[in-house]
């Protein structure tokens, strides 16, 4: 490993209810910022309402700061949507650029009703923002709880619980839904071995997540 990550002992979260907080992530020693935030009485109304008229939603777009409302009309999945949820979305766009200096970024929206990455795990990219609108929210582990040589394939098909990845009294942390994180992976610059390790929550019986991730394109 460099000598940057050797210099580094530990990586840990930066959490604020003010926006500015998704900052941090420039920090070597963070590798998860969290922007708490609460979701508007209008916005939820919104939420509920695109998920009961669009239960199996789920759509991948390319946009810009410029244009995401636009992109989130025009799209099958995604046009019906009311104004509010429309506006949140391209505000974070346009943080995400922002912040990161893009022209645009991928967006994935989709509902869920089952966990779509259920084993701990680090995502193989520089860095991901994650929102959950509806249901329950990503679960992460603090960097200092986890047996980095048991994930993946080297877990040998256990469960992360009985694995060895993690030990009977280790934290395991929660964003809440209207959070908005960011999650270092593997590939922010000298990161290699410290990416976030989070996995997605198992949804109850007859519930709707609505999950939103802005990823980089590259040109």
């Amino acid at each position: 490993m460099n000598n940057l990550a050797e210099s580094i002992p530990t990586r840990i979260p930066s959490i604020s209810d003010e926006p500015s907080v998704l900052a941090d992530i420039y920090q070597a020693s963070v590798n998860i910022s969290v922007w708490q935030r609460d979701l508007s009485e209008e916005l939820n109304h919104e939420i509920h309402d695109f998920i009961t008229n669009h239960p199996k939603a789920s759509a991948s777009l390319a946009m810009t700061p410029d244009n995401a409302i636009e992109v989130l009309s025009k799209d099958f999945e995604t046009k019906n949507m009311g104004a509010e949820l429309h506006q949140d979305i391209a505000q974070l766009v346009d943080m995400f650029c922002c912040l990161f200096e893009q022209k645009r970024a991928g967006v994935r929206l989709t509902v869920l009703d089952r966990a779509m990455c259920p084993r701990f795990h680090v995502d193989r990219i520089p860095c991901r923002l994650v929102t959950t609108y509806n249901g329950i929210a990503t679960q992460w582990l603090n960097h200092d709880d986890v047996n980095r040589d048991k994930l993946g394939a080297k877990s040998q098909g256990l469960p992360d619980e009985d694995s060895g990845l993690i030990s009977a009294d280790t934290t395991i942390n929660q964003l809440t839904t209207g959070d908005v994180a960011l999650l270092k992976g593997e590939y922010w610059s000298e990161e290699e071995g410290f990416g976030l390790v989070h996995r997605s929550p198992a949804v109850a019986a007859g519930e709707k997540r609505l999950l939103l991730t802005i990823d980089f394109i590259d040109d």
